[in-house]
């Protein structure tokens, strides 16, 4: 079964996850959750911002001996990107069929509705720390050869402890 793995071994939460919830999705709206996930990388930073891939609609065969035919792409998209979207309508349908592997989608359906509703949250500024708390954090970090990992780590560590209240030194 997808999923398990030995006793000890860790699993990512989002390979558990994406098991569970492809099959559910692909069922629903006829599309991977990987299709979702990559659409930043298929419609471009600014579209897909304001913009996501709702379903595939496959069109009905009557017979298994009925030929091919390509399916409908159905995109949710705001306002003035929906403009955008249809400018490159022929662009991101040669992506999303190279992306899926062969000639799926013929068409999209652009449907307009608000995309980014949890977007609009500005994200909390953590406080600056204390000489201490940067001592203490580069101290942390300094046996750490390598420096652009260093940095990272420093600077997601800052974040950390910018979120929490100021402790007395």
């Amino acid at each position: 079964m997808a999923g398990k793995a030995p006793f000890g071994k860790p699993v990512a939460v989002s390979d558990l996850a994406s098991g569970i919830l492809d099959p559910m999705l692909r069922k629903r709206t006829g599309m991977s959750l990987a299709l979702v996930q990559s659409w930043e990388e298929i419609a471009g930073p600014r579209l897909a911002a304001r913009s996501r891939p709702e379903k595939i609609q496959w069109p009905r065969r009557l017979h298994e001996d009925d030929p091919f035919e390509p399916a409908t792409l159905v995109i949710a998209c705001e306002g003035l990107a929906a403009l955008h979207l249809q400018h490159e309508t022929g662009e991101i349908i040669g992506r999303v069929n190279a992306f899926i592997g062969f000639n799926a989608v013929g068409r999209i359906r652009i449907v307009q509705k608000p995309v980014s509703a949890g977007k609009g949250k500005e994200k909390p500024v953590p406080r600056p720390l204390s000489e201490t708390e940067k001592a203490r954090l580069s101290g942390t970090v300094a046996k750490i050869e390598d420096e652009g990992l260093r940095a990272s780590l420093e600077r997601l560590g800052a974040s950390m402890l910018g979120e929490r209240k100021r402790r007395p030194d």
